[in-house]
C-alpha cells in the first residue's frame, strides 16, 4: 500500500478544496460555510452597559446577548447555594457543615475563589469529572451480548481517566494518550492504559465469523472516536454519503483505516522492563519443570472432552482454517490478525488451545475421570503444588489496543457497511471537508506497529483543528450548566443544535488551547465569573423575553446524576468509603434479583459497599439497578449527555428501597449524636448535614410538628402489634415513647432524601 508522507499545515488545508477529489466540489458553499468547520478564531469580548457585572470576558459575552433583549443578569446566588454547587459540580458530594461555616464566615473578597481552588485540588474532582469522561468512552467491564463476560483489568482504564483528571493532564495529550499511547509512549503504563478508550467495544466471544467481527470492532471505533473527540456523527456514512453532513462515505472508511491494524491487547504487564523479565524467567523455568506433570494431566482429560481442538477449529469458516493453517511468516496482515485474536483467548472454545494453566476450564472434565484416572490426577495435583513455590506471583496486567503487526490490512468502502461488499481501497485520511491531504505516516523504529493512531492523535490535536478543543469546552460547559453552549454534545453536525453563544466558545476554544490545554484553568475561569454566579431563581419578565433560558440570565437548577444522588446520601449518613481507586467493588443486589449472567461477586469486605459509586462493577447487560433508574447510562454506545426523566422506578428506588432506608436511619443516628432528645435541635441538625443551611422558622415549625404525630401514630401501632419499632437508631432509646420519636426521626431523615432540595442543584 502507498501511503503519502507530505503534510501541509491543518490551518491551510481549512481554505483548500481537496485537490484529490476527481471532478466537482462534494459540498455545497453552505457545507463549507458551517460554523463547525471555520478556524476558531480569538472574538474581542463585546463593549456591554454593566461593566460592574463582568468579572472576566465570560460575562461579557453573557451580557451581549442579555442586554439587547432587555434582560438583566439575575442576582448573585447567596453564599450557601453557591457552596453547595461548587461542591456538586466539582466533586459530587455536598460540602460538610464546617466548609460551609468556614466559607460564610470567610468575607475576603477572594473566598469563593479559594473554595474552587480547595475542589479543584480534591482527589474526588477526579472522581466526578472522570465518571463524565468514562460515560463518553462507552465504559464497562464487561464484554456485553449473551455472555457478558467479565473483563477483569477494565478498572485500570477507570483509575487512569480519575488520575489523568486529577493531575490536569494537558488535554491534548489525553487524547493522543487514548488514540496511540502505545505508540507515542511505549514504555509509559498509563499511555498503554489509555488505549482501553477503544477497548470498549461490546463483543459476542464465540463469533465464529472473524471478519464479522472486526468489522462491528472497527465500526464501533470509528464512531465512537468520531463522536468523542470530534462531536460528528460519522456513523451515518457508513452506508452512503451523509445525508446532512459533509461526510462522504470514503472519509468513514478512510478514518477507520488508521484502526485497520488493531487489536486486544488484554494482558500486558504493569511492572519495569527487568521485573518483567526476571518474571518471564521464572515463569519459563516453572513451565519447564512442570510441563510433563501438565501433558499427563491433559492427555487423562483431552479424552473426556466433548470436542477436540481439531474439532472446535471446524466450527470457523474455511478462511480462518486456511489462516490457522499457515507458519506465521506466510500470513497476511489479515490472517495474522486474526491468529492474534485467537491466541489471546482462553476458553474452550478457542481452536488455538492455551497452555493448560492457563485454560480456565482446564478442570469442567474431571467430573467424568473413572476411579483410577481420577487416583491418578489427583497425584498429579499433588506433584504441582511442590513445584508451586517456584512459579512466580503474577504481576499486574493492563488492558488496552495495539497494532498486531507492522503491515496492516486493506480497508475497502463497503456497500451498505458490510464486511462482505468490498468496494474500493482506501488509504487512511482525515474528513475531506477539514483536511483534504493525506496523512503523513511514519512507523515506529522499535515496534512492529504501523504509527497509523500516531498521526491521526497528532492531527486531532493540531491547535489548527476546528473541532476537537471546541467540542471538549462545550462538554465542560454542559456539565456546569446542564446545557452545553452547543445543546448536543455529541453532534455538531448540521442536524445538531446551533451554539446559542458563538463568540464565546471560540475565546473559550482559544483560551483553552493557548493556556495549554488545561481543564482546571477551563473550570475556575467558568466557575468565578458573575454567569455562574447567578442565583437560580425565576424571574417573570425574564422568563417571558427567553423562556428556555438560553442566555442564562439565571442559573439553571439541574438534578443530580445517578451517582451523586448515591453518593451524597450516604455521605450525609455518615457511611461513605472516600477511598479512592482500586478494583471495582460489587455492592449487594437488591433481595430477589437473579444474579447477572456473567456473575456478580459481592465484595466480602462490608466497607466496600459504600465506596463511591464510580467504583462500582459496570456489567454492560446488568449495571446497578439503583443507578440504572436514575438514568445511568446504557454502556454500549458513547454518551455525550445523560436522560433527565422522572419515573415510578425512581420514586420507589429512593423513597421504598432498602438502602434507601438504611441511609436513613444512620442520617438520623447521626443527628441524635448531634441533637439527642431535643426535636428543635434535630430538625436544626439535619438540615445543616442535608441542606447545609438552617431551617426558618415555618420549615421547623412544620418539621417539629410531624415528628410528633408521627412518634403518636408509631407508638400506637407499636402498642396494638406489640412490636418494637423498626429502626435501630432506637434500641438504646429507654422507653417506648422514645424508642417511638427515633423512629419518627428516621422517617423524618428519609424525607429529606427524597426532596428536591437534596437531589437537586440551584
Amino acid at each position: 500500500m502507498k501511503i503519502a508522507v507530505i503534510c501541509v499545515p491543518l490551518s491551510l488545508a481549512l481554505t483548500q478544496i481537496s485537490a484529490a477529489a476527481a471532478g466537482p466540489d462534494p459540498f455545497t458553499p453552505q457545507q463549507r460555510r458551517y460554523w463547525a468547520f471555520q478556524k476558531v478564531r480569538r472574538p474581542a469580548a463585546p463593549a456591554v452597559g454593566n461593566r460592574n457585572w463582568v468579572r472576566n470576558p465570560i460575562d461579557a459575552f453573557i451580557l451581549g446577548k442579555l442586554e439587547p433583549k432587555g434582560i438583566s443578569p439575575g442576582p448573585a446566588a447567596d453564599k450557601i447555594a453557591l457552596i453547595r454547587r461548587a461542591y456538586f459540580d466539582l466533586t459530587g458530594l455536598p460540602p460538610a457543615p464546617a466548609q460551609v461555616r468556614a466559607f460564610i464566615e470567610d468575607s475576603s473578597p477572594a473566598a469563593f475563589e479559594k473554595v474552587v481552588d480547595e475542589l479543584l485540588a480534591s482527589p474526588h474532582y477526579g472522581e466526578r469529572w472522570g465518571r463524565h469522561w468514562l460515560d463518553v468512552a462507552r465504559f464497562a467491564e464487561s464484554t456485553g451480548f449473551e455472555d457478558d463476560v467479565t473483563r477483569p483489568n477494565a478498572w485500570r482504564y477507570r483509575d487512569y481517566v480519575i488520575d489523568s483528571f486529577n493531575k490536569d493532564k494537558p488535554y491534548d495529550r489525553f487524547v493522543r494518550e487514548q488514540i496511540a499511547g502505545d505508540e507515542l509512549w511505549p514504555s509509559d503504563f498509563d499511555a498503554r492504559t489509555a488505549t482501553a478508550f477503544n477497548r470498549h467495544y461490546a463483543e459476542e466471544g464465540n463469533q465464529k465469523d472473524l471478519l464479522m467481527a472486526r468489522q462491528e470492532m472497527l465500526h464501533d471505533i470509528t464512531s465512537v472516536t468520531g463522536s468523542a473527540f470530534l462531536g460528528l456523527t460519522f456513523e451515518c456514512a457508513r452506508c452512503h454519503n451523509h445525508k446532512f453532513d459533509p461526510s462522504l462515505q470514503q472519509d468513514y472508511y478512510r478514518l477507520q483505516a488508521f484502526f485497520a491494524n488493531v487489536g486486544q491487547s488484554d494482558g500486558f504487564p504493569l511492572a519495569p522492563p527487568e521485573q518483567v523479565r526476571q518474571y518471564r524467567q521464572q515463569l519459563a523455568e516453572w513451565e519447564a519443570r512442570s510441563q510433563p506433570v501438565w501433558d499427563e494431566m491433559s492427555k487423562l482429560l483431552m479424552s473426556k472432552r466433548a470436542y477436540s481442538p481439531a474439532q472446535l477449529l471446524a466450527r470457523y469458516p474455511d478462511y480462518v482454517i486456511e489462516a490457522m493453517g499457515k507458519p506465521g511468516a506466510d500470513r497476511t496482515p489479515i490472517q495474522t490478525w486474526m491468529a492474534h485474536l485467537l491466541g489471546t483467548k482462553t476458553c474452550n472454545t478457542c481452536p488455538v488451545r492455551p497452555k493448560p494453566h492457563l485454560d480456565p476450564q482446564f478442570r469442567s472434565v474431571v467430573s467424568k475421570l473413572n476411579a483410577a484416572e481420577k487416583k491418578r490426577f489427583d497425584e498429579l495435583e499433588s506433584e504441582l503444588e511442590k513445584l508451586a513455590s517456584l512459579k512466580p506471583k503474577d504481576l499486574p496486567q493492563g488492558t488496552g489496543m495495539i497494532d498486531v503487526s507492522g503491515e496492516a490490512p486493506p480497508t475497502h468502502v463497503l456497500g451498505v457497511g458490510l464486511y462482505t461488499a468490498p468496494q474500493e481501497e482506501v488509504d487512511p485520511g482525515f474528513p475531506t471537508i477539514l483536511d483534504s491531504q493525506p496523512p503523513a505516516i511514519a512507523k515506529p523504529a522499535a515496534l512492529p506497529s504501523t504509527g497509523r493512531r500516531t498521526a491521526l492523535a497528532n492531527w486531532l490535536t493540531d491547535p489548527d483543528n476546528p473541532l476537537t478543543g471546541r467540542v471538549m469546552v462545550n462538554r465542560v460547559w454542559h456539565h456546569h450548566f446542564g446545557t452545553g453552549i452547543v445543546a448536543t454534545p455529541g453532534d455538531f453536525g448540521i442536524m445538531g443544535s446551533r451554539p446559542t453563544h458563538p463568540e464565546l466558545l471560540d475565546w473559550l476554544t482559544d483560551d483553552f488551547v493557548r493556556n495549554g490545554w488545561s481543564l482546571k484553568r477551563l473550570h475556575r475561569l467558568i466557575m468565578t465569573s458573575s454567569t455562574y454566579r447567578q442565583s437560580s431563581g425565576n424571574r417573570e419578565q425574564a422568563r417571558v423575553a427567553d423562556p428556555s433560558n438560553q442566555l442564562l440570565w439565571r442559573f439553571p437548577p439541574q438534578r443530580l446524576e445517578a451517582e451523586a444522588v448515591r453518593d451524597s446520601a450516604l455521605a450525609v449518613a455518615g457511611l461513605l468509603n472516600t477511598a479512592v481507586g482500586g478494583r471495582s467493588v460489587f455492592p449487594p443486589l437488591p433481595a430477589g434479583m437473579p444474579k447477572p449472567v456473567g456473575g456478580w461477586d459481592l465484595s466480602k469486605d462490608v466497607s466496600e459497599h459504600n465506596r463511591r459509586s464510580v467504583y462500582i462493577f459496570v456489567r454492560r447487560n446488568d449495571p446497578y439497578p439503583m443507578l440504572s433508574a436514575i438514568d445511568f447510562p446504557d454502556s454500549h454506545d458513547s454518551c455525550s449527555r445523560r436522560n433527565r426523566t422522572t419515573t415510578a422506578p425512581q420514586a420507589l428506588t429512593l423513597l421504598n428501597g432498602k438502602l434507601t432506608a438504611e441511609w436513613a436511619r444512620h442520617f438520623a443516628g447521626r443527628v441524635l449524636d448531634q441533637a439527642a432528645g431535643d426535636p428543635g435541635r434535630q430538625v436544626e441538625a439535619a438540615y445543616s448535614l442535608a441542606y447545609s443551611r438552617p431551617p426558618d422558622p415555618w420549615e421547623k415549625d412544620t418539621a417539629q410538628t410531624f415528628l410528633a404525630r408521627q412518634a403518636d401514630i408509631i407508638a400506637a401501632q407499636t402498642a396494638e402489634e406489640n412490636a418494637a419499632p423498626v429502626p435501630d437508631v432506637a434500641a438504646a432509646a429507654g422507653d417506648a415513647a422514645s424508642r417511638a420519636r427515633a423512629a419518627a426521626l428516621v422517617d423524618y431523615c428519609l424525607m429529606l432524601l427524597n426532596s428536591n432540595e437534596f437531589v437537586y442543584r440551584f
